[in-house]
């Protein structure tokens, strides 16, 4: 199993949000780079990153930020948060990031997903939110009647490789993930599921490692320092 530390950028800083509400912010570093920089002296080979700024008002406010992370060529980067379009898909990948993540342009506009995957291939993942089982959409402030394990399987069909499933309830809690949903997506054929929201404890990491989940997303719990990013990548992926 891959592990992706999390960086998510507003205002060019370090930040996490408790369940994607950006009044309940917290600051833990100014500098993105310095923070990717010590992600990989920890061991990490992967880096999701997220613009929040980009996925709230769909401007890229954060490019220089991303593109230095990007320049130190020592992960395999992944970054979502506002690419509605195949221009920003494009000005990513020229950058040099490895991964891009579609997120509520794959509900509203699946066809779209579609031809980007035929175009870029493995390149494309999707970002699929779930509240009580249902996509939510919009920053996680639409809940749509869509069921979420359906939807990774209809993407699935048009050739999604890679989604990454939120569970919006674990999210930034620090509580435990949720590891049921996880042992049904990860039986989904063909499908390399990466899960995001909530993780906090070498337990649960090694739970989704036996499961064959294919990533797992660690974020508050780093900051918080509830996990060691050291002593996970020396346990999960050594």
């Amino acid at each position: 199993m891959q592990l992706y530390p999390a960086i998510d950028i507003r205002n060019k800083k370090v930040v996490r949000l408790t369940q994607g509400d950006y009044d309940r912010m917290e600051v833990y570093s100014d500098e993105p780079k310095n923070q990717a920089e010590e992600f990989a002296l920890c061991g990490a080979k992967c880096l999701h990153v997220v613009d929040l700024d980009g996925a709230k008002d769909g401007k890229l406010t954060n490019f220089d930020t991303i593109k230095s992370i990007v320049e130190l060529k020592k992960l395999f980067i992944e970054v979502g948060g506002g690419i509605r379009d195949e221009e920003r898909i494009k000005t990513y990948l020229d950058l040099g990031v490895n991964r891009v993540i579609l997120g509520t342009v794959a509900i509203e506009n699946i066809s779209f997903v579609e031809k980007m995957v035929e175009k870029y291939g493995n390149k494309i993942a999707v970002g699929v939110d779930a509240s009580n089982g249902f996509v939510a959409i919009h920053g996680w402030k639409t809940v749509t009647d869509i069921k979420s394990v359906d939807f990774c399987k209809r993407l699935r069909s048009i050739g999604v490789e890679t989604i990454i499933y939120t569970d919006i309830s674990k999210d930034g809690n620090l509580q435990g993930t949720n590891l049921e949903i996880y042992e049904v997506l990860n039986k989904i054929d063909g499908l390399n599921i990466i899960a995001s929201g909530g993780i906090t404890y070498y337990d649960e990491l090694k739970k989704l490692s036996e499961m064959n989940t294919y990533g797992a997303i660690l974020g508050k719990a780093l900051y918080a320092k509830k996990l060691d990013l050291k002593t996970a990548v020396d346990m999960i992926e050594k």
